[in-house]
């Protein structure tokens, strides 16, 4: 399922009464990318669109949940699931729309190697997951583990933690968060 992010974030931006000029200024890119992404000329990276968020403020979660279905389906087929990452890793969400909805749940898949990133991530709720495949290395505050498949996690989102695919095979998992926050 293919999200149209060029017009949810005109749409997000529009309803917070801010320019593209005012929008990059707040959030530290240029008025071009925030033109290019709008006019779906360009895929911001999850770390850049996080950027672009954090300047209305607001949450990749809430910006993906902007449009309320009718109707919640229960069911989703593999080919349903909302790719909100990019290479090398991905985080297929189930449903598109987290509208009134109070848990996120990701398939994520990271490439041998990929990480999070050097700066830990902080966010409120609560977080857990189960490897399904792979090694995973987890980091929360200063204590770091190897898990492997079958192996699991679950903490405070607020205390600093990272990721990283360690091995020359891809890591799945599958997480859930509350409230949805990614």
């Amino acid at each position: 399922m293919t999200i149209d992010l060029g017009e949810r974030l005109r749409f997000v931006r529009g309803r917070h009464k801010l320019s593209q000029r005012e929008l990059a200024k707040r959030s530290g890119v240029t008025n071009s990318t925030i033109s290019l992404i709008e006019s779906n000329q360009m895929n911001p990276s999850v770390g850049a669109l996080k950027r672009i968020l954090d300047g209305i403020p607001m949450g990749l979660a809430e910006f993906f949940a902007m449009q309320p279905e009718t109707r919640q389906k229960a069911f989703y087929r593999s080919d349903e699931l909302t790719e909100i990452g990019e290479k090398p890793i991905s985080y297929r969400q189930i449903g598109d729309n987290l509208f009134g909805r109070s848990l996120q749940i990701l398939k994520e898949r990271y490439e041998p190697g990929s990480d999070t990133g050097r700066v830990p991530l902080v966010h409120d709720g609560e977080e857990g997951g189960i490897v399904v495949s792979g090694r995973l290395e987890v980091t929360v505050d200063d204590e770091r583990r190897i898990l492997n498949p079958g192996d699991a996690y679950y903490f405070e989102s607020r205390r600093p933690h990272r990721f990283r695919c360690v091995g020359d095979a891809p890591c799945e998992i599958i997480s859930a968060c509350t409230p949805p926050s990614f």
